[in-house]
């Protein structure tokens, strides 16, 4: 038996480091397995994924799947990167192996599949799985409650926001396995992410605004330059309560990306924002997606595949979907 194991998470994202904490739990203190390694990964891994050396043997939770993985768990409507996969992961299924795209959060996925899978479930995680499931979901109670960010869980999240979290992330996980989301959002490190990312939210708000505007269609399409500064992917329900999507570029210190959402205050069904967006190269779920644009794009091309996108959810909606 191996000394070592290692597990993939999605990094930087609450739900991901909730998995990683249940995931971690279940293998060290549960099963009592060789110490689990912790890596993070992200989607600008996609294209390389299936051909990237990873250590072995291996686990991965809320990402991609991956055929080589001893366990997985995943809850997005695009992580499987071509017919092949999906159809390994049916022959391979088995308990090791979870998946289920109507799951708010992969770490509430866990909490499930654990329990009924293997009789696991340690009840100290219950807040935890409560966030990372409101969160990944947007189930939030107001635009407000989301921009203000007063809850721990929130607080933390909101710090992730910022740039270069790759090895504080894997500290989160190793915190949060043993403390509390009040304890660990009180710490130095914590408390001073967050109160960077408001301040940078507040400043995201004023800049938001003049570069957004709503279509026919009720969607929020904007173009905000955020270097500097932080766009929350809320803000155009913030100024456009009635909207019912949104989607546009957010250009950042590292790049520029597209992202779109569903407005979660309205009640309609939505279009698969995640299998839209996969179409361009990108994913998500069926309420939020994103695409993170090549470094040489320019303005020219990012604003085409912009437009592109919305006409392809104007197209899904009315359900004429041809190739795009």
């Amino acid at each position: 038996m191996a000394d070592v194991a290692h597990l993939y998470f999605h990094s930087p994202c609450f739900d991901g480091i909730a998995s990683a904490v249940l995931a971690t739990d279940f293998f060290e203190a549960g099963k009592g397995t060789p110490r689990i390694k912790l890596h993070t990964v992200n989607y600008d891994a996609r294209s390389t994924w299936l051909a990237k050396r990873l250590d072995e043997p291996f686990g991965v939770v809320d990402f991609l799947y991956h055929p080589r993985a001893t366990f997985w768990a995943d809850h997005h409507l695009t992580t499987f990167l071509d017919e092949n996969q999906r159809q390994d992961y049916l022959r391979r299924r088995r308990d090791t192996l979870a998946y289920d795209s109507s799951c708010g959060s992969c770490a509430g996925l866990l909490w499930n599949h654990l329990h009924d899978s293997a009789a696991y479930r340690n009840k100290d995680y219950e807040p935890l799985v409560y966030w990372a499931d409101r969160i990944d979901a947007a189930r939030y109670e107001s635009v407000t409650e989301v921009i203000e960010a007063t809850a721990p869980a929130l607080r933390i999240n909101l710090g992730l926001a910022l740039g270069d979290a790759s090895t504080y992330c894997v500290e989160l996980v190793q915190l949060l396995r043993y403390r509390t989301l009040e304890e660990v959002a009180a710490l130095p490190e914590p408390s001073r992410r967050y109160a960077q990312a408001n301040a940078m939210v507040q400043d995201g708000l004023s800049r938001f605004k003049p570069g957004a505007h709503v279509d026919e269609a009720g969607i929020v399409v904007f173009n905000v330059d955020s270097r500097g500064t932080f766009v929350s992917r809320y803000a155009p329900f913030y100024f456009f309560p009635e909207a019912r999507y949104s989607i546009g570029i957010v250009t950042t210190d590292s790049g520029a990306r597209i992202t779109a959402m569903r407005n979660p205050w309205r009640h309609f069904a939505s279009v698969p924002l995640g299998a839209i967006f996969e179409q361009f190269g990108g994913g998500g779920h069926e309420r939020v997606a994103g695409l993170v644009l090549p470094k040489d794009q320019d303005s020219a091309g990012a604003t085409e595949i912009l437009s592109k996108l919305v006409i392809a959810i104007k197209r899904r909606e009315r359900g004429d979907t041809p190739p795009i």
